[in-house]
Parts: C-alpha cells; structure tokens; sequence
C-alpha cells in the first residue's frame, strides 16, 4: 500500500538495530555444565540454597543443547579472570553494593524461561536479557521496509547480509531498485563490504575503530603485492591465515631474516623477532573503497540522512508501539511482535500521507481566466505570441 502510495522509493535504505527487553529474569539464570554431567547437575540444582538461586523457573524450557556449554577452555579461562576483574573493579556499576554479584555471560549462563532471550548490555546501563530488533527504514518517508527479530548476543555486522537477503527480493517484487545502503560503524567488516559490492549496493558504513590502512612508514604496492618498508626492503606476501576466533580472512606478509640482519631500525621494527611481519586484512581494497566513500561529500550527507531517518522510528517503536519489552516468550513470537509493531507505524504513516501535486502552467491560466466574468484578449508586441480564449475560456489558435 505503501509503495502504492509512492512513499517508498527503494533506492536508499537506513538499517540499524536495538536491544529489546525479552520476557525473562537475570534472577533466573542457570549454569551450563559440561554434556557429561548434565544430569548430575540437574539433581544438585533442587537442593541449592536462596543465595545462589534466588527465583527458580516452573519449566525449563530450554533444550539439552542451550544447557550444554560449548565455550573452549580458552574462551572460560577469560570468563574466569574477568569475572574476578569484575568483581574487584565494579565501583559505580549496577548492582556494585551486592559483594555476591557474579559476572554471567551466555557462554556459562542460560535462561530456563526464555531459552532464545541472551545477556547483552548497553554502555552505562545493567545487564539484561534482550532480544536484538533489526531495523530497515526507506529514506523517502521514512516506512519501514524491514524489521526482524535476532539473538542479542550476535554483532551488528553478522546480522547484514541476512538483513540484505530478506530486503532485496522484496523491493524487487514491487519494482524497486535498491542503490544505497546507510548503517553505523558496527555494521563494518570487509565481508560484508565484498558482499555489498557483489549485490551491486554502495556502502556508506564507517569502518570500526581497529581497521588500520597498514603499518606506519609502510608503503603498499599493489602490483607486486608488497609492503615497503622505510629501509627499502620488501615485505613481501606469504598466505592467507583465517582466525579460528571469528573466522576473519587475514593476509600474511614476511621479510626474509637476511634482510633485516643488518638494519638500522632493526630493535624498534622488530622487537625480539628475527623477521618482520605484517598482518592485515583481507579486504583491503573493500575497505579503501568503503572510507573514500564516507569521506566525500555524499557520504558526509548520507550520515546525517541515516541519523534522522533511523533513529527516531526506533524511538516512536519503543516509546509508543509497545517495543520496550517483548511479552512473548521465543524469538519467533518476539519476530512477530516486532512485525506487528511495523505494520502499525506504516499504516499510521499511510493515513497521515498526502499527495502533494504541482500544477502546470497551462492550469494555472485557466483558473487566473475562469475567474474573470467576461472573455479576455491578451495582445501583446509584434514577434510576440499572442493568446485568444474563448466563451470556455480555452487557448484557441493563434491568428
């Protein structure tokens, strides 16, 4: 109806996203144990004292596998020292005064209620079971294109590409061509940079705070994809290296030891090792691309088109549709409530809408002539065009 209307163009689309409280307690959290003593784990829980367990579930809902811990031991030692940090250097924090208060992550903690809701947090805010509301909002007028459901404890960026999946054949069925694409930096990654450029979709997305062009004092040549250095020594490539972390594509570089034997500035390059190497991302090239179009002058408009365009439906979404919290338990009821909301802030859009209309010059004549109570004769200098009307008031043939 919508597009119908014409308050839809498709070209631009502002994507952005927002936790929502999901319909679940903190109190009620439960400790993931390893698959093989799960059941030991499940006798031991009914004899727990108050302290520990402080609101207890009728139903755990939750299946053998989300009360399974699949973290590494890598991944809980962290946990470990940070739930130690945690508990030493929470001055001013919600919930400082409780000397009991443990660091829960979704790796060691699960909710038997809401087994869909994860732990996240917003900066100066307490931590709280969420669902993560993703967002696609039309610049033209503002109606929301997309809107969907997700797991709180994914990133911004892993969300993308399933947002752009659902929202492009879907502009496409109404005959809609989507150009560009507006998002924050927690939406950057060179995966989804490739994969915006392969959907033939201009980015303007900032990169996030830790992507870095190269070394400093390096010089890339692309042609013989190497890395100069300030001695004039090539880095040169070696292999592509994915991390076993988050699966990041990385792009290895090494000099040879003989080069670096005898260099000047070999203790402040080098440190203790015996080569220089470089690690940089795999996506270079999207990334240079990526920033030169945030840095012109498109892009500088483009950001404050998304900052006034997104934000504030999130806002009128939360403050006035009953997005603040889902009352539903699972996120594919959560998905729904989400969608109710959006149909109900375009429909809103849709009756408040009108056509604004231009009227030709020819128009505007013949009302300036339907006016007057007598025919009128426009004579004007010769080489002129001179304009007869009739009893009807309507442009004859020029004599």
């Amino acid at each position: 109806m919508c597009v119908d209307k014409g308050m839809v163009t498709g070209h631009t689309q502002a994507i952005d996203s927002a936790p929502v409280k999901a319909n679940a307690s903190m109190d009620s959290l439960e400790l993931k144990v390893p698959e093989e003593q799960l059941d030991e784990h499940l006798r031991k829980v009914r004899y727990m004292s108050t302290p520990d367990r402080i609101r207890k579930a009728k139903q755990n809902k939750a299946t053998i596998s989300q009360q399974t811990i699949t973290a590494s031991d890598r991944e809980l030692k962290e946990l470990k020292s940070r739930n130690k940090k945690w508990s030493e250097d929470q001055d001013e924090r919600p919930g400082s005064k409780n000397h009991n208060a443990k660091y829960t992550s979704n790796k060691t903690h699960y909710s038997p209620t809401d087994p869909d809701a994860r732990i996240s947090v917003k900066p100066g805010k307490a931590r709280k079971l969420n669902c993560q509301s993703q967002l696609a909002v039309d610049t033209a007028h503002h109606v929301i294109t997309h809107i969907g459901a997700e797991f709180a404890d994914l990133k911004d960026n892993q969300c993308l590409q399933g947002v752009v999946k659902k929202l492009k054949p879907r502009l496409q069925s109404h005959g809609l061509i989507w150009q560009n694409v507006l998002a924050d930096t927690a939406y950057s990654s060179g995966e989804n940079y490739a994969f915006l450029e392969r959907e033939n979709i201009n980015s303007y997305i900032p990169p996030h705070g830790t992507y870095k062009g190269g070394p400093e004092g390096f010089t890339y040549h692309k042609e013989g994809d190497y890395w100069q250095c300030p001695e004039g020594k090539r880095v040169v490539f070696r292999k592509v290296q994915i991390e076993r972390k988050n699966f990041n594509r990385k792009r290895i570089y090494l000099t040879k030891p003989r080069d670096c034997m005898d260099c000047p500035i070999k203790v402040a390059c080098l440190g203790k090792s015996k080569e220089r190497r470089i690690t940089i991302t795999h996506y270079r090239e999207e990334y240079q691309r990526a920033i030169s179009r945030v840095n012109s002058k498109k892009g500088r408009y483009m950001k404050g088109k998304r900052q006034s365009t997104v934000e504030p439906v999130f806002g009128t979404l939360t403050q006035f549709l009953g997005m603040r919290k889902v009352n539903t338990i699972g996120i594919q009821q959560a998905n729904k409530v989400m969608l109710m909301a959006a149909v109900a802030y375009n429909l809103k859009k849709y009756l408040r809408f009108t056509t604004k209309t231009v009227q030709s010059m020819a128009k505007s004549a013949t009302a300036f002539c339907s006016l007057l109570f007598e025919p009128i004769r426009l004579e004007i200098r010769p080489n002129t065009v001179a304009m007869f009307f009739d009893n009807k008031y309507q442009p004859l043939k020029i004599s």
